[in-house]
Order: C-alpha cells, then structure tokens, then sequence
C-alpha cells in the first residue's frame, strides 16, 4: 500500500510538467529522425549488419527514442542532492525502506515517461518508416515486462552512483561517467550487435545490456522462445544483483551520515 501510493505520487508529480513532457516527446522525435536517415545511410552499405534487417534497425532507432527518458541514462540528481545537503537523514527517520522508496518513485516517473514521451515518438517512427513491430498482443505484454525489467536495472545503476555522495564531496563526476557508459553500452549510439567481435559479446554480458538492447530486440522478434526467456532472466539476474549490491552499500552508509559543512 505505501509503496504503491509513493509511485501513484510520483506518477502526478512528473505529470505537472506537460511543457517539459511536450518539448521531451518535440526532442526525441527529432533527434529519431536524425538518427533513422543514419542508420538507413549504414545498413544501404551493409544490408544485415548485425543480424539486422532496415526494418529492425529503423525500430531500434525509435524504441531508443521511445525508451530515452524512460530508462533515465543521467543520475538519480534529486537524492544526491539530499545526501550531499544532509537531507537524506529526514528519508532515513521514515518507517520506509530508502532503496524501495526510491523505486517506487522511479517506477512512478517511468510510468509518466511511458504514455508521455514513449507513445508519440513510436507512432511517428511508425508512420514515417517501415518498422519491424510486433502483431500479437503477447509480444507487447513481454515487451512491457523487459521495460519494467530494465528500469529496474538503470535505477540499481543509478542509486549505487547516488550513494557514492556519502562519501564524494561532489559524485557529478561519476554520474557523468555512468551516463556516457550507460549510453554506450546500452545500445543508445548503436547496437550492441554491431560492435566488433570480443566487443560485442562483452557488451551484451553487462547490465546496461538490459535497458534497450534486450527490451528492443523482444520488441523486434530478434528474440523469441528460449531466446526471449534467456533475456528477461538475464534482465532479472542483474535486477536482483544489483539491487542486493545497493542495500550493502547502503547499509554502510547510513551507519554514520555527515553532513557536508556541518
């Protein structure tokens, strides 16, 4: 019940910012055209690269558009924000777990993201390019459960980055460092399949695997039957580790919090 309130909470909290929203879904289009007219460019020379055919590459490009707001690749700000100021003592004193507070509040933003930024970019990819999307309602429902899955893993990323600010004076160095991996490996700038040998085996044994490639290739049908099963385990796999490494690093912590300058 509590928990459920905190992302109902946060889902009418992000959705006061219509301008925001408006010029996010303005951007995301954009940029997926930009995007679309390079890869159509790339795969004219090489036709299947990276198992991928124009109508599978064109609906990577706009499920990454589609998903870039939802899967948040910057740093959990707000709660760095409150560590650095001393704030988070106030989080700390509430009968509520800080780590499951903290995700149910991005399931509540990720939820907003989805109807606000994720829709229209889509149906305008859709509209303008030939895209490889699923006919059967079955694929879209394992489609939601590995988005789900992967906003999971990018909020475990990001709070182990926010918890660093218990120890840095100031953790926007790293935080910059984990977006720009966060975006490379992912899949943002291009498939993991694309990449080059050893390369490309190591991306997609990483977790930032499991924020679009994995999500975008079930979306596709590049992965079904065991295939689709070993995606979202491995999804999971990194949700749970991840989330299992954040609660002892937050358990260090928070057994002493010092505020900075005080």
């Amino acid at each position: 019940m509590l928990y459920g309130a905190v992302v109902a909470g946060s889902f009418r909290r992000y959705a006061t910012y219509r301008v925001a929203t408006a010029a996010g879904v303005v951007t995301n289009t954009a940029f997926g055209f930009v995007i679309a007219y390079t890869y159509l460019a790339l795969w004219s020379q090489r036709p299947h690269l990276g198992g991928y055919d124009r109508a599978q590459a064109l609906t990577f490009v706009w499920a990454g558009q589609a998903l870039f707001a939802l899967i948040a690749y910057g740093g959990l700000d707000e709660l760095q924000d409150r560590i650095r100021s001393g704030d988070v003592a106030v989080d700390l004193y509430r009968p509520a777990d800080l780590q499951l507070w903290w995700l149910a509040t991005e399931l509540g933003r990720a939820g907003l993201q989805l109807i606000g930024r994720g829709v229209v970019p889509m149906a305008v990819g859709a509209l303008a390019f030939p895209l490889s999307l699923p006919g059967s309602p079955l694929t879209w429902g394992w489609f939601l459960l590995s988005v789900t899955l992967g906003v999971v893993v990018s909020f475990a990323l990001r709070y182990l980055v926010a918890l660093a600010s218990f120890w840095l004076l100031d953790s926007s160095g790293l935080a910059m460092v984990s977006t720009l991996a966060c975006m490379f490996f992912s899949g943002l700038v291009l498939p993991l399949r694309v990449f080059p040998g050893a390369l490309a085996d190591l991306a997609q044994l990483l977790p930032w695997a499991a924020l679009l490639q994995v999500p975008a290739d079930v979306l596709m049908g590049a992965r079904t039957g065991g295939a689709l099963l070993r995606g979202l385990a491995f999804q999971a796999a990194w949700a749970a580790a991840l989330l299992a490494l954040g609660r002892l690093v937050q358990s260090a912590a928070t057994r002493k919090v010092v505020v900075q300058g005080g």
